[in-house]
């Protein structure tokens, strides 16, 4: 394992070793606890760390670029992402690495690049030598698909409820729907006994010789 294998999930805290893709999703072993699991594409995206960039003064540098700068300045304090104050951990950024763009990287971005450093350091995979023979050997990097080490949540909607209601009417034409009759036919019965029924005939008045 290295760290062109750790990835990010969005939704899930801490870092991932990528096992293997699926068309409907991937299949990675969590770092902390080294539970394996599946995850759907659908409600997450998965971001291998070496395709992040960071936004610096001046040209984006790679996520690896910035551990590095961390790594060699182990004797400056690593700020507790948990506890530690904005300004805390914007100036240390400043310090070991004084390209960063610390207003168009958040707070939160600085927050995560501190937690995966702790994770990274944990598992031995902060050795990027390999990048180095990548240039030596002039082979074409990655496509960096990401910029800056932010959570985007997924942007797929998910279905609105619909009420019983809606669901059983759904796809129903006019013509379709029942309609009411009981009130018209009342109404048909009650026109034919007024035409059906015969009118009362009025009784004959007795006259006087009778």
């Amino acid at each position: 394992m290295d760290y062109r294998e750790i990835v990010s999930v969005t939704g899930i805290g801490g870092l991932f070793q990528l096992m293997a893709t699926k068309s409907d999703g991937a299949i990675v072993k969590d770092l902390a606890d080294k539970t394996t699991r599946f995850i759907p594409a659908r409600l997450h995206n998965v971001t291998p760390l070496e395709s992040i960039e960071v936004y610096t003064t001046g040209d984006n540098v790679r996520l690896h670029e910035v551990f590095e700068k961390m790594k060699e300045n182990e004797n400056v304090a690593l700020p507790d992402p948990k506890k530690a104050d904005n300004n805390t951990i914007k100036a240390y950024f400043k310090q070991v690495f004084p390209e960063f763009d610390d207003e168009r990287v958040y707070v939160s971005d600085m927050k995560k690049m501190l937690k995966w450093y702790e994770i990274l350091k944990k598992n031995e995979l902060l050795n990027f030598d390999f990048y180095k023979q990548q240039e030596e050997s002039g082979a074409e990097a990655p496509a960096h698909e990401a910029v800056v080490a932010a959570e985007v949540e997924s942007t797929e909607e998910k279905p609105k409820k619909r009420s019983k209601k809606a669901a059983d009417t759904e796809g129903e034409t006019e013509e379709e729907k029942p309609k009411k009759t009981a009130r018209k036919k009342k109404a048909a019965d009650e026109d034919a006994a007024s035409v059906e029924k015969p009118a009362k005939k009025a009784a004959k008045k007795k006259t006087s010789e009778e």
